[in-house]
């Protein structure tokens, strides 16, 4: 039942794609949506559950917000070293960026989708009613999983090829997630670390990167709309969640 539930998530995934794709003669209005998505994954889902799952303080701070500002620092360090290695060996850059932090980011995004899918299993073994809980907040949001790995993966400048495969990435791994859990089950509170590190590395890239790329050329108020209302979607996606 879980694998026929992330077959959900995958379709999903594949249209949130499909649709930065199909909007790239709006580009400023694809990075504003993407950059809300982003901040109302990472404040209103990612993170909250990051602390309850993880649990614990370490010198007085919840572990989970540690991990955060970690996140946070890992992907400002690695964006700093590949674009310093790629200017030093004379490589293309796309607007001072070096592409292989949008795949790497991509990556981290297909990571996530995979832990996705192992929430999904895990409820399922908790309950009928918990699984299409989790299922329901998951498949919903993994719309804009898909919108932002495509979106992400070209904004660096990779060829249109590598963002479809990483987009394809994305919508399997809920899929394989899932079916992880007829075999391994995966400690909360390590969950709830790992959910605390991205959520550090998703804030970075939507504040430091998508938002003012979206900006640049077309400080509008309707990317600004686009941007709200990405945020706005999450919180009606977790909202509905908490209610079913």
């Amino acid at each position: 039942m879980a694998v026929l539930v992330a077959l959900g998530a995958f379709l999903m995934t594949l249209a949130g794609g499909w649709t930065a794709q199909r909007v790239t003669d709006r580009r400023h209005l694809v990075l504003g949506l993407a950059g809300g998505l982003m901040l109302g994954v990472v404040g209103l889902d990612l993170l909250p559950e990051a602390l309850r799952a993880a649990g614990g303080e370490v010198f007085g701070v919840p572990a989970a917000l540690l991990l955060f500002v970690a996140g946070f620092l890992l992907a400002h360090l690695v964006e700093r070293l590949l674009a310093a290695r790629q200017a030093a060996h004379g490589g293309e850059e796309c607007a001072g960026r070096a592409p292989e932090v949008g795949l790497t980011a991509a990556a981290a995004m297909v990571g996530h989708s995979a832990m996705d899918g192992v929430a999904i299993g895990a409820a399922f073994q908790v309950g009928g009613g918990m699984g299409l809980a989790v299922a329901l907040a998951v498949v919903a949001h993994d719309f804009a999983d898909g919108f932002n790995t495509y979106t992400i993966t070209s904004l660096y400048g990779n060829a249109r090829r590598k963002a479809i495969t990483m987009l394809f990435a994305d919508a399997v791994a809920p899929v394989v997630g899932a079916a992880s859990t007829l075999f391994v089950t995966i400690p909360v509170n390590l969950l709830g670390g790992y959910l605390g590190l991205f959520g550090g590395v998703l804030l970075y890239l939507a504040a430091a990167e998508i938002l003012p790329e979206a900006h640049h050329e077309h400080p509008a108020r309707s990317t600004l709309l686009f941007t709200v209302g990405g945020a706005a979607f999450i919180w009606l996606v977790v909202g509905l969640a908490g209610t079913g």
